[in-house]
């Protein structure tokens, strides 16, 4: 039975826009109103590698038995809608427009998908250890989460690695790693049908015979996606320095020795919140991993750009570090790094 599932951020998004739609579901992308008509007019292209192919395959949803469109924030009808993946980078919610719309998903208590970096609030508050903790500051703007009802909201893990190739258009998405997104489970059972339905159908999905990498998979753990914190950390935040951004395998690999240690200390902060060990990536997977990633983080790329905001997973992580009498000295300096690099004077205003 086909799906219609509304998806908030063209770029990523689109990721999990083209496996849902090659599963014969239907998608709708909400973005700005440009892309969304360059998406209705042309459809969109993802660019991704398949198993033991040496070269990457552009898939066109054009060509895909599940129906795509685009709208912006003011023009969609809830009603349509059986899911919503929220796919955009966290500050872009307090925009004005995808606000008014986040307010109404809430109130239409729609389930939410999220497959941010950044876990949503409502998300971390079904973690026991981390319902009265102040988090806030994290947040670029932490009232965007105030309707939501924490068992319709859940977290997927972006672990492939995709990005906008910046010579092409706007509908064009380039998968660099093509690892799986992994889901934790809703409260509701009637919701993890649902997911586990999208699940199997992306799963049974095949190209001239050949599995496609990126898979949806559903864990019954909260923690499974905060796995990738560990990754962020070491990785992705890293790649901001004083001076210009490094690639994720640069900020990984030149002290190797002190990855692992941030690695294993933010893993540590996650199995006193209560995940499992095996809710984890050891971190010679992750490393081996990085070894492949040749460009600085989206993070690292829009703080070199000027960008006021980011999401801020390496502050989150450090707030909930002190509070759980867990910090570290160099998550602290990741932190301090990102700060100065962005403006931003002690207190958290922007200077």
């Amino acid at each position: 039975m086909a799906r219609n599932i509304l998806i908030l951020g063209a770029s990523y998004g689109s990721l999990l826009a083209t496996k849902l739609l090659m599963a014969g579901h239907n998608v709708t992308l909400v973005c700005r109103k440009n892309t969304a008509e360059l998406i209705n007019k042309e459809g969109t292209e993802v660019r991704i590698k398949l198993r033991d192919v040496p070269n990457h395959r552009s898939i066109f949803s054009r060509d895909l038995p599940g129906k795509l469109d685009a709208t912006s924030p003011d023009k969609v009808d809830l009603s349509r809608y059986d899911m919503v993946a929220l796919a955009m980078q966290e500050p872009q919610y307090t925009n004005h427009t995808i606000r008014v719309l986040m307010i109404k998903i809430a109130e239409a208590k729609l389930p939410c998908l999220s497959i941010m970096n950044m876990p949503p609030l409502p998300y971390l508050k079904r973690i026991q250890k981390l319902q009265n903790m102040d988090l806030e500051e994290a947040y670029t703007n932490a009232q965007v989460w105030e309707r939501f009802t924490p068992g319709l909201v859940t977290l997927c893990s972006p672990d492939p690695q995709a990005f906008r190739p910046p010579e092409e258009k706007a509908n064009v998405l380039f998968v660099g790693l093509p690892t799986n997104f992994k889901a934790a489970t809703f409260e509701d059972e009637a919701n993890n049908k649902l997911l586990r339905e999208l699940e199997a159908d992306i799963d049974a999905v095949t190209l001239d015979g050949k599995d496609v990498p990126v898979k949806l998979k559903v864990f019954d753990s909260l923690f499974v996606p905060l796995a990738k914190w560990s990754m962020l950390l070491t990785g992705n935040y890293r790649c901001i320095t004083p001076a210009d951004p490094q690639p994720i395998r640069d900020a990984v690999h030149k002290d190797l020795n002190l990855s692992k240690s941030i690695y294993e200390h933010v893993d540590a902060v996650a199995l006193k919140l209560g995940a499992d060990p095996a809710d984890q990536v050891p971190f010679e997977k992750y490393a081996k991993a990085a070894e492949s990633l040749l460009r600085p983080s989206s993070a690292a790329r829009a703080v070199a750009s000027g960008a006021p905001f980011i999401e801020r997973v390496d502050l989150l992580v450090k707030l909930i570090s002190h509070q759980i009498g867990m910090p570290s000295a160099e998550i602290d300096r990741t932190v301090e790094v990102v700060d100065q690099k962005m403006g931003i004077v002690q207190g958290g205003s922007s200077g």
